[in-house]
């Protein structure tokens, strides 16, 4: 648990002011086409435009950055509707995103619990509707399916909450079988889905064929995130008391083994050749580089303070990963390990996500 002198709420990693900022929505279409232009001119006329734009989830803003990852430019600025959502996702044509309302608290702590789901083109950086859940839920972690359809852990009813991206309807809940599912794993086949379970410290192997669990897996008295290696044969998770990662094998749904680490970890993400996972440790405010063949780490880099979660560019050039007590998105060359430039995003920035060029 790491605390900060803010006039904030501060759980797990994940802080929360106690008061809503004002945003200023920024951009649209044309800024967006102004963008592009300026690339093309910098870069020479036969230059691409970027291959697509990062998303950046500001807890302590209560908005969404959209960010053009080649000049680390705020391209436009999304308030949310209600409270905040700590995680983003973008459709698989990078059109539209979505943002999971969560609530004004840490997962596990008192505090309002969010219902909704918000909708944003990214072309013109607006909200486009609100999609209801329904019921109080507390909507996290999201994800596409290769069914295109949206599945999200939604804590309060302990499920994964499907949805209908076509109708924005919610069509299915499949139960977890534990409370605090916080974050989620989809497989590339996408018959499982793997959930951390905070406060259990558990991890449940989800079959979404049948909609049953399969296991509930221990891991540690407290665990945060996960993430699937890119074979989909190890899962990963971190034990946030103490330097240490979970490797779950997939085959048989037990742990397989610890990895030591030099500081508690939070996010990871696997690299495209699945070579390499991309850690977070948190308070250590550092960046680990963990070898997949022999499960060793292969070095370390300082980031900004509280590095929360790891994103990789799909080409597998560069990683993001936001640092929420700088508001910066810190971005790593993978081929040398180094850090690169910081781009400025929202206070307590947090949720990563990568829109496709449309």
């Amino acid at each position: 648990m790491i605390r900060m002198k803010h006039s904030k709420q501060t759980v797990d990693g994940e802080e929360v002011p106690l008061t809503r900022g004002k945003i200023q929505p920024r951009g649209g279409a044309s800024r967006l086409k102004l963008i592009f232009l300026v690339c093309a001119l910098a870069l020479g006329a036969n230059a691409e435009p970027p291959p697509g734009f990062l998303l950046v989830a500001n807890k302590g803003d209560h908005t969404l950055s959209v960010i053009d990852p080649e000049t680390g430019r705020v391209m436009s600025t999304v308030p949310e509707s209600h409270v905040t959502a700590h995680e983003v996702i973008a459709s698989p044509d990078g059109r539209i995103v979505y943002l999971p309302i969560y609530g004004d608290s840490g997962v596990g702590r008192p505090g309002s619990d969010g219902r909704t789901i918000d909708v944003v083109e990214v072309a013109t950086g607006k909200r486009v509707r609100t999609i209801d859940l329904g019921r109080p839920e507390r909507p996290h972690s999201a994800r596409f399916g290769p069914d295109n359809r949206l599945y999200v852990t939604t804590e309060i009813s302990q499920t994964i909450t499907v949805i209908d991206p076509k109708t924005n309807q919610v069509i299915d809940h499949i139960p977890t079988g534990q409370a605090e599912s916080h974050m989620l794993a989809l497989t590339r086949d996408g018959k499982r889905a793997y959930t951390s379970n905070v406060g259990p410290g558990t991890v449940s192997a989800i079959d979404l064929v049948t909609r049953k669990v399969v296991k509930v897996i221990d891991v540690a008295p407290h665990a945060q995130r996960i993430a699937l290696s890119t074979d989909d044969r190890w899962v990963f998770t971190a034990d946030q008391l103490q330097s240490r990662l979970a490797v779950i094998d997939t085959a048989t749904n037990r742990l397989a083994r610890w990895v030591e680490l030099p500081g508690i970890a939070f996010g990871t993400a696997p690299t495209p050749d699945g070579k390499t996972l991309v850690l977070a440790l948190v308070a250590a405010s550092k960046v680990a580089f963990l070898d997949l063949a022999t499960m060793k780490l292969t070095g370390t880099l300082d980031v900004p303070a509280t590095p929360q979660e790891v994103l990789i560019r799909p080409d597998g050039r560069f990683a993001y990963v936001s640092c929420d007590a700088s508001g910066q998105v810190a971005v790593i060359d993978l081929a040398q390990q180094k850090l690169g430039r910081l781009i400025g995003a929202g206070r307590l920035a947090d949720g990563l996500a990568w829109a496709a060029k449309p």
